[in-house]
């Protein structure tokens, strides 16, 4: 389970981490426009802003630190029960955002649709699977 669950919060990490890159950059696109496109799937005057970007970016390093607590890698403050409905609680965000993504972008067809149908909601819902298993039996 340690390995599982050090595994998820290396990804949430990595993904966090991409979030701030986002910040400052439309990294790996060249312009911000190609990147609203693709990425965000809105017009580029409605990019989130960097400070709404850099509290997902929080958000995904707080989760990854509830799972690798989950697991007794990080040290958890607190009852034990609370790193459980914790990781649950990580998991069930990201079922929803896997799930709502295949549902909303199978209706659209657009580069960001198409992008969210293949990597995006899929990656959430691997994430969800592996955040549960973790809160289960980690």
């Amino acid at each position: 389970m340690t390995v599982l669950g050090l595994g998820t919060a290396a990804v949430l990490t990595l993904v966090g981490a991409l979030h701030v890159v986002w910040m400052f950059s439309p990294w790996p696109l060249r312009t911000r426009e190609q990147f609203a496109s693709r990425v965000v799937g809105v017009p580029v005057e409605k990019l989130p802003s960097g400070p709404a970007t850099g509290a997902v970016a929080v958000l995904l390093g707080v989760a990854a630190y509830i799972v690798a607590g989950r697991v007794g890698v990080a040290p958890m403050p607190g009852p034990t029960w609370l790193a459980a409905v914790g990781t649950a609680g990580v998991a069930a965000v990201f079922l929803l955002r896997g799930a709502g993504g295949l549902v909303v972008s199978s209706r659209q067809d657009t580069d960001f649709a198409r992008l969210d149908q293949r990597i995006y909601s899929p990656l959430c819902l691997v994430l969800a699977a592996c955040c549960a298993t973790v809160a289960a039996l980690g």
